[in-house]
């Protein structure tokens, strides 16, 4: 080997050997760092608990920690202690061991919310609205509603004593209880919205809930003679990734790429196909979304949009992009960690590009257009990421009036709903019961024996300014202004249950049915005045219309429905 040959030899193994100790280096650096802060940690905590002048509960301090921590990376990286473990199974798989019923706190009670249908708290004749009084021996008054949730889970065929009592009657009654595996069926309705019109409700991405739709597809399709298909993901926060795949791989052919994760570890990077024959690939077929869709609803609207398999109707979804794996930890604990995002066919990604453009439920805000990137669907239709799956045709989302709103918050809605299942031991069908006006009339005058008061937006705003005006000494100058303008807004019950009347005589008419009929009865009944269906039955009539949008790349996301 001559002198040139030997120098760039030792040149080269220089440079790698440079290379390799600054990155062993900095390896180093990184362990070395991590175990200097935890070290710190320890010490800390330690010293707290020996010398804080208050007793110190180490596990609620350290817990805190990890929780903030966290945060500072994103809202789905969390921590999973031990006795969250049914939770998180429940969350992933729908299945619990328990009583089978929904529980929430109701001023100082705690009261059965909601009891489904075909499980034990419901078989053995609980009814929503009924309080909690003990728990296994253990009063409740003092509880809240998760230390109840945690006592009332346990091992199945266990019994768990509860004492309640029914709202109207002063008699306590206990019952023993038979805990047993609750499996909730995430298709929580199918059936049909006309004569041609297959609807299918889903409430989750949980396990198995692919198959429970495919059934639900052919059923309607093949028994009840649908040639149309609604799949609502309205307020589905989503789920199991698979599961989106499997349902997307319904309404697409063999080997359809669906979705694609891509993280930091390159190894993990996956491609999602379908594996499956469909059950079917021509139908008409309208995906429903609102800001609540999240994660998996949006990889499946998002996904047979960008394959022009389906049209997407409603709202803008909640823009949720991010994949999580959960790792096991130490003490039977997990970490759920943000691994990857999910892009779909046409190359987007649905997670919102911008944290700080969020709306007060966590959905996507405003995204500046320089945050804004256009891909194209299969046959051209531009698409645009940014956050959240933006629909093909965009409905006006009703927010419920003040009044309404009020109504629901202090349990208005809900207690009268209790009272009238007291005293009529049935109704109609959950598809013919109508709220007359003589039972909205008992509404108004519930409202005023419990003396329910409530205040516009206006009021309260008007409230803050007066209380501004005088810290600033303008009050006694527009005295008699303010006063003509409290005047003026002042609400008038009566009128403003006549003004807004439809909308309080649906949240009526839901409740009311939901006690004879549960919740699929309460979809039964909500379908007939929604107007994201009526919306669907317009297009549905329209086939043209219909066929135009998934082929023509001049129609853009967002349009609204005439």
């Amino acid at each position: 080997m001559n002198n040139k040959m030997l120098k760039s030899a030792l040149a080269v193994s220089v440079a790698i050997i440079v290379g390799l100790s600054v990155w062993g280096f900095k390896s180093d650096q990184k362990n070395f760092e991590i175990a200097k802060n935890l070290d710190i940690f320890y010490t800390l905590v330690r010293e707290l608990n020996l010398f804080y002048v208050d007793e110190v509960k180490p596990d609620k301090l350290i817990k805190t920690g990890i929780d903030d921590m966290l945060e500072t990376l994103d809202p789905y990286t969390t921590f999973i202690p031990e006795s969250e473990m049914d939770e998180f199974k429940f969350m992933t798989t729908g299945e619990y061991a328990g009583i089978g019923a929904m529980i929430s706190k109701r001023g100082n009670q705690i009261i059965v919310a909601e009891p489904y249908e075909g499980f034990p708290a419901q078989l053995i004749g609980l009814r929503a609205g009924d309080i909690f009084l003990e728990v296994d021996g253990k009063p409740v008054d003092k509880m809240v509603v998760s230390d109840v949730s945690e006592i009332l889970k346990g091992p199945a065929k266990q019994p768990i004593k509860v004492k309640m009592q029914r709202p109207g009657e002063k008699k306590t009654f206990t019952v023993d209880i038979i805990r047993e595996a609750i499996q909730i069926n995430p298709v929580t309705y199918y059936g049909m919205i006309d004569a041609q019109t297959g609807y299918v409700r889903l409430s989750s991405f949980t396990d198995g809930c692919a198959e429970g739709i495919r059934e639900a597809v052919v059923e309607l399709r093949d028994k009840k003679g649908a040639t149309n298909l609604v799949l609502d993901l309205r307020s589905n926060p989503g789920g199991l990734l698979g599961e989106a795949v499997k349902v997307t791989n319904l309404f697409v052919n063999h080997g359809q790429e669906i979705v694609s994760t891509k993280g930091k570890v390159s190894q993990w990077d996956k491609t999602y196909r379908a594996t499956e024959l469909p059950v079917d690939t021509v139908m008409p077929l309208i995906i429903l979304v609102n800001s609540g869709s999240a994660s998996a609803s949006e990889i499946v609207a998002g996904a047979l949009q960008d394959l022009d398999r389906a049209v997407i109707m409603g709202n803008r979804t909640f823009g949720k992009g991010l994949v999580q794996t959960t790792r096991d930890l130490s003490y039977n604990t997990k970490l759920k960690v943000t691994t990857a995002k999910y892009y779909i066919p046409s190359g987007r990604c649905i997670q919102a590009l911008d944290y700080s453009h969020r709306n007060a439920d966590g959905s996507v805000g405003n995204i500046p257009d320089s945050l804004i990137t256009e891909f194209k669907t299969k046959n051209g239709r531009i698409v645009k990421d940014g956050g959240g799956v933006t629909p093909d045709f965009r409905n006006v989302q009703d927010t419920l009036s003040a009044l309404a709103f009020k109504l629901v918050q202090d349990y208005m809605i809900f207690d009268f709903a209790t009272e009238f299942a007291g005293k009529h031991k049935s109704i109609a069908s959950a598809e013919q019961f109508v709220l007359s006006d003589d039972i909205y009339g008992d509404f108004n005058l519930f409202l005023t024996e419990k003396k329910f008061s409530y205040e516009s937006h206006s009021e309260q705003t008007l409230k803050v300014l007066i209380e501004t005006a005088r810290n600033e000494h303008y009050f006694e100058g527009a005295r008699n202004e303010f006063a003509a303008l409290e005047k003026s807004l002042a609400l008038n019950l009566n009128e403003d249950l006549d003004k807004n009347s439809d909308e309080i005589r649906d949240l009526l008419t839901d409740e009311i049915v939901s006690r004879y009929y549960y919740q699929k009865g309460a979809i039964i009944a909500a379908l007939k005045t929604d107007k994201d269906i009526k919306s669907v039955l317009s297009l549905f009539k329209n086939p043209t219309g219909y066929s135009q949008i998934l082929v023509s790349s001049t129609v853009t996301p967002g349009k609204k429905l005439k």
